[in-house]
């Protein structure tokens, strides 16, 4: 299997890990953006989770003037709604259920796995959560958007997923409006949806990280 290159870390390699978190990345970031994080989390000691950071390919993006970085999908237009190269966000959606089958495969139950994902990374967090075929522990959207919500096919095993929206009220990159429109349109579908705005840009803070470890453990 030809799986996405990712940086993993465990919160406590001593003994067997018990859970999985597969974060993804943001537009032009890679996998190590989001590994500090693991220690600012402060995870109990009698517990190992182990934290999955993959790599996005790295494409030209239409909106940064063709410039080649790392991205899950290319953006041609940076409207409020945004044009997006759809079947990209799809095929690496793809890419995040061979890491969740590979987590299985290492002896991680599939409701032991969280998905998580920042910006960019969350749109494919979203897509690759609500469709894949077995149930997850939760999903984690950071300052993202559901940029597939008409388009998803949603599988009943995930049909009560457990999903933690997170965004910045003063977000000058992904406008917090698309983070609470996410929101509505899942609670509208019946999920269990929290949301939560704190007061910071396109980024995360100390409040938040806090809220994430709550999450985290009652979900791990």
């Amino acid at each position: 299997m030809n799986y996405l290159p990712c940086e993993e870390v465990e919160s406590n390699p001593e003994i067997n890990a018990s859970t999985a978190v597969i974060w993804l990345h943001g537009l032009g970031a890679d996998g190590s953006d989001f590994v500090p994080l693991v220690g600012e989390l402060h995870l109990p000691k009698d517990k190992n989770i182990r934290f999955v950071f993959p790599n996005a390919p790295v494409i030209p993006v239409t909106v940064n003037n063709g410039y080649v970085m790392p991205a899950w999908y290319d953006i041609f237009e940076l409207t409020l709604d945004r044009k997006i190269d759809t079947p990209q966000l799809r095929a690496n959606a793809e890419k995040i259920h061979q890491l969740i089958e590979r987590e299985i495969e290492r002896g991680i139950p599939s409701n032991k796995i969280v998905l998580a994902g920042f910006s960019q990374g969350g749109a494919v967090a979203y897509e690759a959560a609500l469709s894949y075929s077995k149930p997850l522990a939760g999903l984690l959207s950071l300052s993202t958007y559901f940029a597939t919500s008409a388009s998803v096919q949603v599988d009943a095993a995930n049909k009560c997923i457990p999903i933690f929206i997170q965004h910045g009220s003063h977000d000058s990159v992904v406008s917090e409006v698309l983070g609470q429109r996410a929101y509505r349109d899942l609670s509208d579908r019946g999920y269990a949806v929290r949301y939560e705005s704190y007061n910071m840009d396109h980024t995360l803070c100390a409040e938040q990280v806090d809220d994430i470890r709550a999450w985290l453990l009652e979900r791990c």
